[in-house]
């Protein structure tokens, strides 16, 4: 009886410790990252995006090379659009679309520009013709979660407007 005791609480361990990555991961799926774009997508008018594995692989394995130091530096001759953010403690992939599409209180439709501060990592997420997006989430070396979401096609361009 003892041994099936020990056997048991050690199968119970496993199963604990293999519950818990799907827990951390919550709000950091493909879908969370979808659902973000989406909503401040249609609040404009703007159709759906749908997720690219290849879009996001090239998101993974930036996030994967910032590592060392998550510094918000955005990836050289990237054939996407990027938006980057870098938070603490829980920070989440759903946070940081949440800081990205915060700035449309910044974004001013009749001037096509940004007014009070920064607009651009938003006019990026609701750019109707980005239509495919990957992203993805990474603990830097320094306890710091590095964010990317890449779009393709990409979108900014000067001169034109978002939706």
């Amino acid at each position: 009886m003892r041994m099936k005791m020990k056997h048991s609480v050690g199968i119970l361990l496993l199963l604990i410790g293999l519950t818990i990555p799907y827990i951390c991961v919550g709000q950091n799926s493909a879908q969370d990252f979808l659902d973000g774009h989406n909503r401040a997508r249609a609040a404009v008018g703007v159709g759906p995006m749908t997720w690219d594995e290849n879009v996001a692989n090239f998101a993974r394995n930036y996030v994967n090379s910032r590592l060392r130091d998550c510094n918000l530096v955005h990836s050289s001759n990237r054939p996407y659009g990027e938006n980057l953010a870098a938070g603490s403690g829980d920070f989440t992939g759903r946070r940081a679309v949440e800081l990205w599409v915060n700035e449309k209180a910044n974004y001013n439709y009749a001037s096509n520009s940004c007014v009070g501060g920064e607009c651009l990592h938003y006019t990026q997420v609701v750019w109707r013709n980005s239509v495919r997006l990957g992203c993805a989430r990474a603990l830097c070396n320094n306890g710091w979660w590095f964010v990317s979401c890449n779009y393709d096609p990409p979108g900014n361009y000067i001169g034109q407007r978002p939706y």
